[in-house]
């Protein structure tokens, strides 16, 4: 399947209304729109909990500090599913959730969203290739927080995001900068690069670590979660 094709408000209505109204199935209808079904899922989700407000709201909602902390203690207190309590807490996607969650079994204290709740830097400061290569290799590292990022290099939030995209986009010769009169960058050693790209693929191997540990986690406790809620099920019919 390729990139899931964009929806309007309207349309996101209309196909969650048809499933309420009992026309077409969940399955039925994602398979009509070309996405997934628990996408759809989340649509419906999402509609229960906020109305139509839940397809007018940017996809940048703000949560403060309390909403996202309230949310992560009530998953890891078993009282519901990652879609339950996205639907109680008004929270637009169970993957906003998963990423709260990491970040409190990470130890990470969890901001208001926007910038991580801290004050970073507006103005840019100039920096050597080397700095660019610590900054996208701790960047991807640490889930792309680029305010975290910002704040500890002395860097604006906007090159924070830029060297990582250029890496990513086309690799660590991007982030060169050739523009001074005096010696080009582009003079480094095949060494040099050699190194500054092997810090940027482990980097990507740290972070792609972290998230498969992550997703299992996150599995254990749903699994515990879904064997404690049958048998109070069991229990209750009995």
């Amino acid at each position: 399947m390729g990139r899931k094709p964009k929806y309007s408000v309207e349309e996101k209505l209309n196909a969650v209304r048809e499933y309420l109204d009992g026309n077409e199935s969940m399955n039925s209808i994602a398979k009509h729109l070309n996405i997934s079904f628990q996408s759809f899922k989340q649509w419906v989700t999402n509609y229960e909990a906020m109305g139509t407000d839940a397809f007018a709201t940017s996809q940048n909602k703000h949560y403060s500090k309390v909403e996202k902390e309230q949310a992560v203690a009530a998953y890891l207190a078993g009282e519901g599913s990652l879609m339950d309590i996205c639907k109680r807490f008004k929270i637009l996607s169970t993957r906003q959730l998963r990423s709260w969650i990491k970040k409190y079994n990470d130890h990470e204290e969890l901001n208001a969203s926007g910038t991580g709740g801290k004050v970073i830097m507006t103005k840019g400061r100039k920096t050597t290739f080397q700095e660019r290569v610590e900054i996208a290799s701790y960047c991807i590292s640490h889930g792309h927080n680029y305010a975290e990022t910002a704040e500890k290099f002395s860097v604006s939030y906007q090159q924070a995001r830029n060297y990582t995209v250029k890496y990513e986009n086309s690799g660590v010769d991007a982030l060169q900068d050739n523009r001074g009169r005096r010696k080009p960058e582009d003079a480094l050693t095949e060494i040099e690069k050699l190194r500054a790209e092997l810090k940027l693929e482990k980097a990507k191997r740290q972070k792609a670590e972290m998230e498969v540990s992550f997703l299992k986690k996150l599995e254990e406790i749903e699994r515990s979660f879904l064997y404690n809620s049958n048998i109070g099920n069991s229990k209750k019919e009995g």
